[in-house]
């Protein structure tokens, strides 16, 4: 979207390279000598101030709902959970009532996050560096990232979540004995005590990176979207006013910034839909995976 001029611009920051370079870094807390670890403070931040906004909502409409004519944000609300239950009804063909609730939670939560980056890229951080020098810090070092699914932990720490609920429903499922056998009789079978030991290595190695390509594969597709897609506004939001005339540009600047960012907007609320229902729908079917017997 069009960005405005707050904060570090173009044409107060130094340039097109050190205005990237400053949105794309997160604000963060270094523990221990050397960097021993380092947390990103804004993805933290904003992904439980969504959190507690799904919760709030959800939570709210489910206490006052009404069983006559429902209200249009209650109504929508239904629309969702009959959505995302009948996708676990036809893709998860194992027993559980935990399914449909995580399903909701990890559609809407990272639906939210993705939106985010709908924001215009320099009012949340612009406000924060003007926040700073009101407080006597230096703006200039004043980072903040709004978009938690553009920052890899956040994406992988889902995945692991996933990764770690689907071995916790195989074994629940199976039990331990018939999980732990089908990781070295499955996918080849043989017959016979001999083939048996021979193929367990290669069944056991298979095992193993399926098991890693899944959270590997759900890390890095909605990492890889958002992250482009935040850059991509980032870019848009190089062709403010200001940078036309310190570039020597035309007027024909602001109306292609406007074209621009309209375009990509229109096209990234389907992207962020979209990635939100894959890692949804990705998670369903690796636990419905996770439950069947080979």
């Amino acid at each position: 979207m069009i960005a405005e001029s707050t904060g570090q611009t173009p044409e107060t920051g130094g340039g097109a390279t050190e205005y990237i370079q400053h949105h794309l870094q997160h604000l963060q807390w270094h523990v221990g000598e050397g960097k021993f670890m380092t947390i990103n403070i804004d993805s933290v931040l904003f992904t439980l101030l969504l959190s507690a906004l799904f919760l709030f909502f959800f939570i709210r409409t489910a206490r006052r709902a009404t069983s006559g004519v429902p209200g249009k944000f209650q109504a929508g609300v239904e629309m969702v959970v009959g959505f995302v239950d009948g996708l676990v009804r036809e893709t998860f063909h194992g027993r559980s009532k935990f399914i449909a609730p995580l399903a909701i939670t990890i559609f809407c939560l990272v639906f939210l996050m993705n939106f985010m980056d709908m924001l215009p890229v320099d009012w949340l951080p612009g406000a924060f560096a003007k926040a700073n020098e009101v407080a006597g810090n230096d703006p200039e070092h004043a980072y903040l990232r709004v978009v938690p699914t553009a920052d890899l932990n956040t994406t992988l720490g889902l995945s692991l979540m996933v990764f770690l609920l689907i071995q916790v429903f195989g074994i629940s499922h199976k039990g331990f004995a018939t999980f732990v056998k089908e990781a070295f009789t499955a996918p080849f079978h043989a017959e016979g005590t001999v083939m048996k030991i021979l193929l367990a290595p290669a069944n056991l190695l298979l095992r193993i990176i399926e098991e890693l390509v899944r959270p590997l594969s759900l890390t890095l597709r909605l990492f890889g979207n958002m992250y482009a897609g935040e850059l991509i506004f980032i870019l848009i939001a190089l062709m403010t006013w200001n940078a036309a005339f310190s570039s020597g540009a035309t007027y024909a600047m602001l109306p292609l910034q406007f074209i621009s960012g309209f375009v990509w907007t229109a096209f990234h609320i389907l992207v962020i839909t979209l990635q939100a229902f894959i890692f949804m729908m990705l998670t369903i079917v690796y636990l419905s995976m996770a439950v069947e017997s080979h």
